[in-house]
């Protein structure tokens, strides 16, 4: 399996804790386990966050070479509503690509096989190349909650700081 310099760099696919199982040219699958802190108000799993999940699958699948390959758009069906414990897997396969466009459709399933989401997604291939691999910190911090505050400081942001 290889891990491309997209996934490498990805920090938010990092922190919600999803596991790449499967990369090949135009497919991939995608686990990650529901948390606590991925339920929404109603205690099942954000829906933002299982799109997330397939988003992810589909990024590995449509990125197959050196060109950056971006989501050009994706519709949702959401169809069974999971909570935290259970684990969810986005599978996502190539349908057509043709020039710089392609279509892929990606299952999001629960731990059991049902079917938890319907994605289909269009992918737009630009000129850009990945960017450089970032260098592995010596030790890295693990996830942060949603609802922490943000460190306490004296002083206002700067105008540098805000676009960070």
């Amino acid at each position: 399996m290889s891990l491309r310099p997209m996934m490498r760099n990805d920090n938010a696919s990092r922190m919600l804790g999803m596991v790449v199982e499967h990369d090949a040219p135009g497919e991939s699958r995608v686990s990650m386990t529901v948390r606590d802190d991925m339920l929404n108000g109603f205690a099942i799993t954000h829906g933002g966050l299982v799109f997330t999940l397939a988003d992810t699958a589909f990024a590995i699948a449509c990125n197959e070479d050196e060109r950056v390959t971006v989501a050009g758009g994706a519709d949702i069906t959401f169809l069974k509503s999971t909570t935290a414990g259970q684990t969810l897997t986005a599978t996502a396969a190539r349908r057509a690509r043709s020039g710089r466009t392609g279509l892929y459709d990606i299952r999001v399933t629960d731990e059991t096989g049902d079917l938890v989401a319907e994605v289909r997604g269009r992918s737009i291939t630009t000129d850009r190349r990945p960017p450089a691999p970032v260098a592995e910190p010596v030790e890295a911090p693990g996830p942060r909650a949603l609802h922490d505050p943000a460190p306490e400081r004296d002083e206002a942001l700067t105008t540098t700081e805000v676009y960070r």
